[in-house]
């Protein structure tokens, strides 16, 4: 009786610190971006940014095209790093909608204070 107390025990340590790591599916509207390039400078939310070396056209279609993380920044400022589908093939389907405001839905984690969205599904709010 012992051995299924303890295991009972250790088992519900394990459910409870993997809690946390659940992804719960929602909805988050925002405008995508280029996340290294708004790391750099606040500014930098359209597809034109401001580097060091002068003023980039189309920036942060270059760097989605090349694979950089695209990320959805809502209304009060929160940065979700977009993951899943809507990323695959270097963001494929996500550079169309570059400084649009999107609404998308998919499974929402957060590690390392880096809140991620695998996203699934896109839906166009306004350009």
């Amino acid at each position: 009786m012992r051995h299924v107390f303890v295991g009972l025990t250790v088992a519900s340590f394990v459910v409870a610190l993997g809690a946390p790591a659940l992804a719960a599916t929602q909805t988050i509207t925002g405008q995508l971006i280029d996340e290294s390039c708004y790391k750099m400078d606040k500014s930098n939310t359209g597809v034109d940014h401001k580097m060091p070396k002068g003023d980039t056209k189309d920036c942060a279609i270059a760097c989605a095209k090349g694979g950089r993380p695209v990320a959805l920044l809502t209304s009060d400022g929160k940065v979700y790093t977009v993951m899943g589908d809507l990323a695959a093939d270097k963001n494929a389907k996500l550079v169309p909608h570059l400084s649009h405001t999107v609404a998308l839905t998919g499974d929402v984690t957060e590690k390392d204070g880096k809140t991620m969205i695998a996203a699934a599904n896109l839906k166009m709010i306004s350009k």
